[in-house]
């Protein structure tokens, strides 16, 4: 569950991350207040509007403005909310339609008084699923080019392989602060930051942090996060109820939202296949043998252990929501859910949407396969029934042409 900046900056501060203050708004008339209030903790009349959306990039589509004073904050606060903000991480790119802004964060400025004495710094963390370890990813190159940094000058990315039984040790902390070039004041702040963000990721299971830029300004020695991206691992929200609110679902696909509402994991994909699964590794599976047999996936869809005509109709629904769908292959397994029961139900869904134009591929395999693929066959609808998965994909080739 991806998070806005300013949410993420709230579960930093609580492990005790220096952040760049700053105060989110909705409206020109709270971005008002929220300068005033920043100003009189700072006291500086300088301020940043900040764009709040997901996705990266905000400053070179326009969603970040330098604020000199209070008329500067109502203008750029203005401009930024409702508008339709184009980045390189937003739906189509800048050619795509963009994301509409709805929040805005007036945030401090943190390089006072100097900037071009701050350094700026790129810090991430997150899991390596190869090595099964987190592990830190830092570079002393942060800023908005890290992308280009990564591409060009990959020797200047660097990680640190954290053991998920040991965990962050202290020389580990003091390497990370070595390799960017810290001393003194500077070195001991950056050690306790990289300390402090890490118990942040783990204590939120959080699946990635970024911290770009990465801040320390020799001013006062200061090491902060400027902007924070923060992902959360739905799976473990059980244990955070308090981050589970964190969610905002204008953010999201909203097919994706109504999946979820219906008790259905869907991912849209950009193939012409629809799939409609019950498990996440049959899903898997289902994919392969599609793309293996010349088709590419429109969708990921498990429609879980209780696949009744109610769930495959709506899954149904928002499978054909998608144009691009020119086929739709349904792959159920009947262990603890009997297969004649989702065979009526595929049946059921069919007759009360109506008109379905697609041609359907069902595959049921296990508790009563034989009498499911004898309601299919004697349905009298465009559904084909198969029994192998290879037969099944074999099908879907066909009907593709």
């Amino acid at each position: 569950m991806n998070l806005h900046e300013y949410q993420g900056k709230e579960i930093l501060t609580k492990y005790n991350v220096p952040i760049q203050r700053g105060k989110v708004a909705e409206t020109v008339d709270q971005a008002v207040k929220a300068y005033d209030e920043l100003r009189e903790e700072t006291g500086s009349d300088i301020a940043i509007v900040k764009a709040q959306i997901h996705a990266g990039g905000r400053g070179k589509g326009g969603g970040v403005k330098l604020a000199k004073n209070l008329e500067g904050v109502k203008e750029h606060a203005g401009n930024i909310l409702g508008m339709m903000l184009k980045t390189p991480q937003t739906p189509g790119g800048l050619n795509g339609p963009g994301k509409l802004v709805r929040k805005v964060l007036v945030a401090e400025d943190a390089y006072a008084p100097d900037f071009d004495a701050c350094r700026e710094f790129y810090v991430s963390i997150l899991m390596d699923r190869g090595r099964k370890c987190n592990v830190i990813v830092y570079s002393t190159e942060g800023g908005m080019d890290i992308e280009e940094v990564a591409e060009h000058t990959p020797d200047k990315v660097l990680k640190e392989y954290i053991d998920p039984e040991l965990g962050l040790q202290g020389f580990q902390a003091r390497k990370v602060a070595f390799n960017l070039g810290m001393s003194g004041q500077g070195f001991k702040n950056m050690v306790k930051f990289i300390t402090n963000l890490y118990n942040a990721f783990v204590g939120s299971d959080a699946s990635m942090i970024e911290i770009n830029p990465c801040m320390y300004n020799p001013g006062d020695e200061r090491v902060i996060a400027v902007d924070c991206k923060f992902t959360l691992d739905e799976n473990a929200l059980y244990r955070h109820k308090d981050l589970a609110d964190y969610r905002d679902v204008h953010e999201e696909d909203p097919t994706e939202v109504e999946a979820k509402a219906f008790g259905l994991n869907y991912v849209q994909l950009d193939g012409n296949v629809g799939c409609m699964v019950n498990g996440a590794g049959l899903a898997m599976a289902t994919m392969d043998i599609i793309k293996l047999s010349g088709g590419e996936p429109a969708n990921f869809l498990d429609v879980g252990g209780t696949a009744d005509a109610k769930r495959v109709e709506n899954a149904f629904r928002i499978i054909l929501r998608d144009d691009r769908v020119k086929a739709i292959l349904i792959n159920i397994f009947g262990g603890i859910v009997r297969c004649d029961r989702v065979a009526q139900g595929v049946v059921d869904a069919y007759k009360n949407i109506g008109d379905i134009k697609v041609p359907i591929i069902v595959r049921l395999q296990g508790t009563n396969a034989e009498i499911a693929k004898d309601i299919i066959d004697q349905s009298g609808l465009n559904v084909r029934s198969a029994i192998a998965l290879q037969d099944a994909a074999d099908a879907v080739k066909a009907v593709m042409g």
